[in-house]
């Protein structure tokens, strides 16, 4: 390392540790050492420091690890130097007023409205309706049908986990036919009742994260397998079967998921006998999982024509038919190439599931919505999104993990 570049990577450290500590002496503490200049200097004299700083590391390669990193990423031009600097200026600046109005100045003690006297958030909102975003209308003294419900669904989940070979080569039936069977019973028996001595709760109460939950469970378990026959259908031979998957697919991604709820759920049942019933609820996760099964079909589509045109031949040299070749060489290959892409469309399904409340059920964002309308608590529907984009932020960051998780547990070098 020659002198020069050390001289300018101490002296640009120095102007960037200067600059964010200003800007963070101002925001934290209202101390500003450049009052004395003129106010438009003084604010931009942060960033033109902080820019020059930037400009005197950047270098195509150093030697420094942690200073190559940040070069190639992120200071590999004025201009991207400026923007990250603004950035982390602009978060510096937020924190103050943030963490103020969230914890400092919050309120979450007591049990109504009045308990909110200060100027920050009033938690106690939150934790009034806790149980209501949870678990809808349901009735309070039930709700350990819920829990166990959610528990015993969960646990027949994690025997995947359990790694014998004997139990191995039987988990693709037991996940995509066995497992969404007894989900469905154990659900509609035990949180709906009617039957082993236990009362019948209408769907019409169920809501809150545990519909959420429910809503997104079922579909995320049907849309995958149906969307895995429709991209096989695509890229058939057989021209029925392929005109057929491509209108179906075409179709369901050529109208909005909201058009789609509101036919299933005023437009179907005129279709129906009239001795014939079934549930709101029923309807509109079969509506969901038709909907998203076409955006998974063309995700995995995409996957399967990723691979190269050997395995195929590959697979037929040795004698295969084509549901073994699918089953076993081009079907595991293609959805490892796309665990990002089905990834992404389970978040964005998900995230889609408050639109539900637009046919009468009342998920998380339904329950906030009816909350907020509440007379006796006009005005804290700040508290409840936030506390609302928390809980799905949760949800969807354990998603993406676990999908980053089976990238680099399946991943081969090609």
């Amino acid at each position: 390392m020659t002198q020069k570049l050390k001289t300018n990577i101490y002296l640009g450290s120095i102007l960037i540790f200067i600059s964010i500590i200003d800007v963070s002496l101002n925001s934290f503490y209202k101390i500003n050492f450049t009052n004395f200049l003129p106010d438009t200097i003084s604010f931009l004299l942060p960033l033109i420091l902080g820019t020059i700083g930037l400009y005197l590391i950047r270098y195509d390669y150093t030697g420094i690890k942690r200073l190559d990193s940040l070069n190639k990423n992120v200071n590999t031009s004025n201009f991207n130097a400026l923007l990250t600097l603004l950035i982390i200026f602009i978060i510096i600046k937020s924190i103050p007023p943030s963490m103020s109005w969230m914890i400092l100045d919050a309120n979450i003690s007591g049990d109504s409205r009045d308990a909110c006297t200060g100027t920050g958030a009033c938690w106690t909102y939150i934790k009034v309706w806790f149980k209501r975003f949870m678990y809808g209308m349901y009735p309070n003294e039930l709700h350990w049908r819920i829990n166990i419900a959610f528990i015993l669904v969960i646990a027949l989940g994690l025997i995947g986990l359990i790694k014998t070979e004997k139990l191995k080569k039987y988990l693709p039936l037991y996940y995509v036919v066995i497992y969404p069977i007894i989900a469905f019973l154990i659900i509609y028996y035990l949180i709906s009742g009617g039957a082993f001595g236990l009362e019948w709760v209408e769907t019409g109460a169920w809501g809150g994260l545990s519909l959420t939950f429910i809503v997104s469970f079922f579909c995320l378990i049907f849309c995958f397998p149906l969307g895995m026959i429709l991209a096989l259908g695509r890229r058939s031979t057989l021209p029925v079967i392929r005109y057929i998957s491509i209108g179906y697919i075409e179709f369901w991604r050529g109208v909005p998921l909201i058009t789609v709820l509101f036919m299933s759920s005023v437009m179907f049942p005129m279709f129906l006998p009239e001795d014939f019933f079934m549930d709101k609820l029923v309807r509109v996760i079969i509506a969901i999982t038709l909907f998203e099964a076409a955006y998974c079909a063309e995700v995995i589509r995409g996957g399967l024509q990723s691979l190269p045109r050997g395995q195929y031949d590959a697979a037929k040299s040795l004698g295969m038919g084509y549901w073994k070749m699918q089953t076993f060489v081009i079907l595991p290959q293609a959805l490892k190439l796309v665990i990002p892409g089905i990834a992404n469309t389970f978040l964005a399904l998900v995230k889609d599931t408050p639109l539900i409340f637009v046919v009468g059920l009342a998920e998380l964002a339904g329950m906030l919505a009816l909350a907020k309308t509440n007379p006796e608590w006009l005005g804290f529907a700040m508290e409840g999104y936030i506390f609302a984009s928390i809980i799905f932020w949760i949800i969807c960051y354990a998603m993406s993990k676990y999908s980053y998780n089976l990238e680099a547990k399946y991943k081969t070098e090609r």
